[in-house]
C-alpha cells in the first residue's frame, strides 16, 4: 500500500525556517519522482518543486524566489522541503506526491502525480 506522510509543519514567525518531511512506503522509492505542492485557503493546489527519481534532478516553480530547497534521502525513503525566510503568504497546507519516474526531469504539475499524502499545515504569523 502506497503511503506518503508529511510532517514538520506548524506555526512559525515571519523570517523563520521550516523543513518539511515526506516519508514514504509501499513502493520502490528510488524509481519515483516526488513533488511538493501547497494549497492556501480559496486557492488551488500550486506546485512548489519536485525531485526526480534516481539521479534526483530538481525542478522549481518560477515564484519560489530561491527560498525553497528540495532534497531526497533514498536510504530513508524520504523527501525534504526546506523553506527559508518564511512569509505570511506561505501559509498553506503542504502536500507531497509521487509518480513513477520516466527518466526525464520530474514535472511540476499536480495532475502528473498519482499518490498523495494528507498534508501538513504551515502557518506563518507573528
Amino acid at each position: 500500500q502506497v503511503q506518503l506522510v508529511e510532517s514538520g509543519g506548524g506555526l512559525v514567525q515571519p523570517g523563520g525556517t521550516l523543513r518539511l518531511s515526506c516519508a514514504t512506503s509501499g513502493f520502490f522509492f528510488n524509481y519515483y519522482d516526488i513533488g511538493w505542492f501547497r494549497e492556501a485557503p480559496y486557492n488551488g493546489r500550486d506546485p512548489i518543486s519536485c525531485i526526480s527519481a534516481n539521479r534526483g534532478g530538481t525542478n522549481y516553480a518560477d515564484d519560489t524566489e530561491g527560498r525553497f530547497t528540495i532534497s531526497r534521502d533514498n536510504a530513508k525513503k524520504t523527501v525534504y522541503l526546506q523553506i527559508d525566510s518564511l512569509k505570511p503568504e506561505d501559509t498553506a497546507v503542504y502536500y507531497c506526491a509521487a509518480r513513477r519516474g520516466l527518466g526525464s526531469l520530474c514535472p511540476r504539475f499536480s495532475r502528473s502525480y498519482d499518490y498523495w499524502g494528507q498534508g501538513t499545515q504551515v502557518t506563518v504569523s507573528s
